[in-house]
């Protein structure tokens, strides 16, 4: 079971570029491409456990945004 966000991958200036993106708020992570042999170790990378974490912090996040926002208004 995946969160229910966006999973982009990019390949850019000897790096991938993992973007997770949901509503608002996006979370990208730099993973130099020397430190992987291949693109399922990529895939791996992205197991549950790390979903999962991302996604709790989609929610942090996000009451963090709307925590700032109440508070400059």
């Amino acid at each position: 079971m995946r969160p229910q966000c966006k999973v982009t991958i990019f390949q850019w200036n000897g790096k991938y570029l993992v973007k997770l993106e949901k509503g608002l708020i996006e979370q990208t992570y730099k993973i130099p491409e020397l430190d992987l042999t291949s693109e399922a170790e990529l895939e791996a990378i992205l197991s549950e456990s790390f979903m999962q974490k991302a996604e709790k912090r989609f929610s942090e996040m996000m009451q963090d945004l709307q925590t700032a926002i109440q508070e400059a208004l």
